[in-house]
């Protein structure tokens, strides 16, 4: 994995694609323009360089990342498309259209990228520039925008470094962005569809070709964007935190070199990259050793609140809060 000391400019040419791509390879961050705002991109099958894109953002927990794909078909191979969201994907891809769909699990797509949920935001940028280079990269990105979280979205290079520089490997520079704002996510296989945020693709266009009026989000019906829930896709057994030593009667989920007999370990040597990268994917597999030893509980060893550990915190604390039918967090 690549760790930056200097953001590299790089040019919207074939050397400069080729850098690019050969950076994603190795699970680095390149920043690129896109129609909406720039992107800062990962691949989005490997969970490290996933981790290093909230990490680079500062961002304050784990929401689900769009993917950006050159093409339909290699779309298809990351999620499944009703007829439904297949009529709206050739209509108004490429361009500022997410689409939230139900994730193949046999695509190879990073937990932390749905963050934990079965379903993935797709779309195909208009640029031509960033369909080339996904093109020449041959899989999926992961990019939300490239600026620190909190922070007024990229349309322009400078933007990007001004915001990112140091804290990525390169940008590529692609000039101003042409709509300048974030794309519009749909939920297509809602009834009705659901927008789940506007944005570069006007509403009105979306019912047209619909033919239908969408569900917006002050409808009771419509769908709560990922990443919102309190109790956030917990695991069946209870999770229970804080805990610093090894539980009698539970699995145990350690952090550390000091969390011997734990289970499954987030990162052995504490490295919160790892451990972000391993979150979803070993929460999923004790959740499952818990079924079938018929345990009822997952204790989680303390995990340090700084850097990527806020956000490791905080999808935890989601994944420990009360149910609906009942039952309180511990910690």
């Amino acid at each position: 994995m690549l760790e930056p000391t200097e953001t590299e400019l790089l040019n919207p040419d074939a050397a400069g694609m080729e850098r690019a791509v050969a950076i994603w390879r190795k699970g680095g961050l390149v920043a690129f323009p896109t129609e909406t705002v720039y992107g800062l991109g990962a691949d989005a099958c490997i969970g490290a360089a996933v981790a290093r894109i909230y990490q680079a953002k500062g961002r304050p927990s784990f929401n689900p990342l769009i993917v950006h794909v050159a093409d339909l078909d290699t779309a298809r191979h990351y999620a499944d498309f009703s007829p439904q969201a297949e009529a709206l994907a050739r209509t108004f891809w490429p361009g500022p259209l997410s689409l939230v769909l139900p994730v193949n699990k046999d695509g190879g797509l990073s937990d932390l990228v749905t963050a934990g949920l079965d379903t993935v935001a797709l779309r195909i940028p208009a640029n031509a520039l960033a369909r080339d280079l996904l093109r020449a990269f041959g899989g999926a990105i992961a990019a939300p925008s490239a600026n620190p979280s909190g922070r007024i979205s990229p349309t322009r290079a400078a933007h990007v470094a001004e915001g990112l520089g140091g804290r990525i490997d390169a940008i590529i520079d692609g000039g101003n962005c042409t709509v300048g704002l974030e794309s519009t996510i749909l939920a297509p296989d809602h009834t009705p569809p659901a927008l789940l945020r506007p944005g570069g693709l006007p509403v009105e266009a979306i019912e047209a070709a619909l033919g239908q009026h969408l569900a917006r989000s002050e409808d009771p019906e419509t769908p709560v964007s990922p990443g919102q829930m309190t109790s956030h896709y917990a695991p069946t057994a209870r999770v229970v935190l804080n805990v610093a030593t090894r539980p009698q009667a539970a699995l145990w989920l350690g952090f550390g070199p000091d969390c011997g007999g734990a289970d499954l370990n987030l990162s052995p040597t504490g490295d919160m990259v790892e451990a972000a990268a391993n979150l979803f994917g070993h929460l999923h597999r004790l959740d499952q050793l818990a079924e079938q030893r018929g345990i009822s509980e997952i204790h989680v060893a303390p995990i340090p609140a700084r850097g990527l550990g806020l956000a490791i915190n905080d999808r935890l604390k989601r994944a420990a809060a009360a149910r609906p039918s009942g039952g309180a967090a511990r910690t």
